[in-house]
């Protein structure tokens, strides 16, 4: 028995010395959008942009976000286009008042959802509403933003510096979560970390690696760009639909030159021998460039006050990330105990049998995981001593990964505002 445990631990201590020498760096925090110098003053012009933001009776928070969208200090052209999904709590109508109280009501543009069609998800369905709409504007940029974000006043003219400095097609940035009751800090930083373990950042923003990924919370997208993956509709049945945007923009190949940058560039699938900036890898060829970072300033108004609030909202989708197969699941479920439950159990048991091999093989593996977790609880500023419960919190994850299944077998998987998603994130 000793010889197995011993074995067990010793799988499980070389996973962790993998993930942490080779695995993207995923347990840093440094992929910031606001640490960065980013000005739009060095453009020659400033790109339009329209903000969709898709709601669905949303009166409790529309009023803090809408408010903090329109009082953006971009100094371009901006327009909000928020597209009001069928809601009943009147949320139109709170977010006309915001408009008219911070005195910009010509820059508000409210859209009536129509029916929702097969084939669509609710909200991107919305989404394809709200862009038709501001196409009629010409815009260079789509901001996708969620009717819960509360955007820093500088969050659009950051996104915008860093896509034009950079010649990105999209940027995104994972915004702050609420953090604040006991569920919120002993769950939400584990959430964004076991997000960057499944798309390490520095992976996602390299445009030589096929890692893809975005956070729907803040979504920079170039026109063109959106056009050249087919539009919206593309991934109108997803409900990861961030990562799954990314992914179609990364795949569909780089864009030229835009008019406004600092210098003109010639186009990237012509010429890979140029790239837009000194010291960046150019990318491979029908490689798009993205770039996903945190963000210290915006941040999402959402509570998630108790355990179940949390634990719908990672059943909701954690299935879908598994691509709805029995094996990826199956895998999860020997996995996860593998990396962060055989640790603490080695301490526990090497202690009651006297064998300090296994004892010290168990706490040398916890106290790497604790090593990778720390910067996340760091970023949320939570205490220090949450980062040795990782063993814990991963045990709940892997039960809620196993519920979100049961959910999908069951016909309810993908529940949100009053929708069922049960079929499969694909057409």
């Amino acid at each position: 028995m000793d010889v197995i445990v011993l074995g067990l631990m010793l799988l499980s201590l070389t996973i962790w010395l993998g993930l942490l020498c080779f695995w993207g760096q995923f347990w840093r925090t440094d992929q910031q959008l606001e640490v960065e110098t980013l000005y739009t003053t060095s453009l020659q012009s400033l790109p339009a942009v329209c903000a969709v933001v898709p709601a669905r009776n949303e009166a409790e928070l529309i009023s803090a976000s809408l408010r903090s969208l329109l009082l953006q200090d971009y100094p371009g052209s901006f327009n909000v286009f928020l597209v009001d999904d069928r809601s009943t709590d009147r949320t139109a109508n709170f977010a006309e008042g915001v408009a008219h109280a911070v005195g910009k009501p010509q820059q508000l543009h409210i859209i009536s959802g129509e029916t929702l069609p097969n084939g669509w998800s609710g909200k991107l369905w919305a989404v394809e509403q709200g862009i038709k709409s501001a196409s009629l504007f010409a815009p260079d940029y789509f901001l996708l933003t969620d009717a819960d974000i509360k955007h820093d006043p500088g969050n659009l003219r950051r996104l915008v510096a860093k896509a034009v400095q950079e010649d990105l097609d999209l940027v995104s940035v994972m915004v702050r979560l609420r953090c604040e009751s006991f569920w919120e800090k002993l769950l939400i930083p584990a959430f964004v970390f076991f997000f960057q373990k499944l798309y390490p950042f520095r992976w996602v923003n390299n445009p030589n690696n096929a890692t893809a990924a975005a956070a729907g919370g803040s979504i920079l997208i170039a026109r063109e760009a959106l056009e050249r993956i087919g539009g919206i509709q593309v991934i109108r049945q997803a409900l990861i639909d961030d990562c799954a945007l990314a992914d179609a923009v990364k795949k569909s190949g780089g864009v030229g030159s835009r008019e406004w940058g600092v210098g003109k560039q010639e186009s990237r699938r012509d010429n890979h021998s140029q790239c837009p900036m000194p010291n960046a890898p150019c990318p491979m060829p029908n490689q798009g460039r993205i770039w996903l970072g945190l963000s210290t300033l915006t941040c999402s108004l959402r509570p998630y006050d108790s355990l179940a609030t949390i634990w719908d909202m990672v059943a909701r989708s954690a299935y879908t990330q598994l691509n709805y197969s029995p094996l990826l699941l199956l895998g999860t479920l020997v996995g996860m105990p593998l990396i962060y439950l055989v640790p603490p159990v080695c301490v526990i048991l090497g202690a009651v049998w006297s064998n300090w091999a296994i004892a010290f093989t168990g706490l040398l593996g916890w106290l790497l995981m604790t090593f990778a977790y720390y910067p996340t609880i760091r970023f949320y500023k939570c205490s220090p001593w949450l980062a040795f419960s990782l063993p814990a919190i991963a045990f709940l994850y892997t039960l809620m990964t196993l519920d979100s299944a049961l959910r999908h077998w069951q016909g309810r998987g993908g529940a949100w505002k009053g929708r069922v998603y049960p079929n499969s994130d694909n057409l």
